[in-house]
């Protein structure tokens, strides 16, 4: 068993302002490597952000920017299993490399704050935080160093797979699905610009499906569990349509296939596109 286990710092507000990135590589359940550097962001440093984490402007002077260690972080998380303890790493790599002019590194996202609601009831609703996950399992570590956090996350992934008996494939799977197995169908807004469509959504998305739910809905859209005859939008998660070649398709999106291939008039969106779509 082998991933990747990675974490950002920021310097700003603003996501794609990577002042640090730690990178650990597991194996067997075990941290067998770790790559971290200081980032220079070409950017201004919050004292917010700084007062957490303590990187200065100082402190980066002469450190590589994000577009000369691209390829480095590639060839390490290209194609890998790489967990993430929530989105916003994922989101910070994604936006510094598009305000780099590169592309986000294909690989398949597992958030663990995901995992850990899923693995220990008891934090479904609150208590999954990277620091408060860590003092429930015994891990010690220096939060908001990327090594320490990235190595940290890792943890959490191992120790929720000895919990239950889920390998990487297993939880690649289990966090697409709901954690109490709710249903997130319902009406969409009368007055919302998209009323009358019908949408569904399918793979590992950025944001939580009861979040894209509910941004649908406000929009105007029905949102139902499954593709039918009546879906008109089926939205996939970005790395999912990047990732087609060569992997499985899910079955709602063959199945939206097979209805479009009889006539049915149904639009297939990525999660950035619809994000872009609702926020209008």
């Amino acid at each position: 068993m082998r991933f990747i286990a990675l974490d950002v710092e920021t310097a700003n507000p603003d996501m794609s302002s990577i002042c640090q990135i730690g990178i650990v590589h597991f194996e067997n359940g075990r941290p067998v490597e770790t790559w971290s550097s200081l980032v220079d962001p070409q950017d201004y440093f919050d004292d917010m952000n700084v007062s957490i984490h303590g990187i200065e402007k100082r402190n980066v002077r002469g450190a590589p920017t994000f577009k000369q260690i691209y390829a480095e972080i590639n060839r390490r998380v290209g194609g890998q299993v790489v967990a993430i303890h929530t989105a916003f790493d994922r989101n910070a790599i994604t936006q510094a490399a598009s305000r780099h002019s590169t592309i986000p590194p294909e690989c398949f996202w597992l958030n663990t704050a995901s995992v850990a609601r899923r693995a220990w009831p008891e934090v479904a609703q609150r208590g999954y935080g990277l620091a408060p996950l860590a003092v429930k399992l015994g891990i010690e570590f220096e939060h908001h160093d990327a090594a320490e956090d990235a190595r940290t996350a890792g943890m959490i992934l191992v120790r929720a797979m000895t919990k239950m008996g889920l390998d990487l494939n297993g939880w690649m799977d289990r966090v697409k699905r709901p954690i109490h197995g709710s249903s997130i169908a319902q009406d969409g807004n009368a007055e919302g610009p998209l009323y009358g469509e019908v949408v569904a959504f399918t793979g590992a998305l950025i944001i939580p499906r009861h979040e894209a739910s509910d941004l649908a809905a406000c929009a105007g859209c029905e949102t139902t569990d499954g593709v039918t005859k009546r879906t008109t939008l089926l939205v996939v998660g970005d790395q999912d349509i990047r990732l087609l070649n060569g992997h499985e398709k899910s079955s709602k999106h063959r199945k939206a296939e097979e209805l479009i291939a009889k006539g049915k008039p149904i639009r297939i969106l990525t999660e950035t596109d619809f994000l872009s779509m609702v926020a209008q």
